[in-house]
């Protein structure tokens, strides 16, 4: 199963959240980054719908597949 960590960091002056290198919004308090990030980790493990979906591959093909609205990463909140 795939993990998520959303870790809480210092940035640009104030306090944010990344996944991986990516950087969210600054947010003023360290308090308020680790609310956005316990929220956005909550939302991202949240169960959806089963749908079909169709993709692109790299070598330019199209592909059919169902996306299984249960199958949701496991997510971390790591606080340095």
């Amino acid at each position: 199963m795939t993990m998520i960590v959303y870790e809480v960091v210092e940035h640009d002056g104030g306090w944010t959240y990344k996944v991986g290198d990516v950087f969210t919004e600054t947010y003023p308090t360290h308090d308020e980054a680790t609310a956005a990030a316990k929220a956005a980790a909550t939302e991202h493990g949240l169960s959806g719908d089963t749908v079909p979906i169709s993709f692109e591959d790299a070598d330019g093909r199209w592909h059919d597949e169902t996306a299984d609205g249960n199958d949701r990463p496991e997510v971390e909140v790591k606080d340095t």
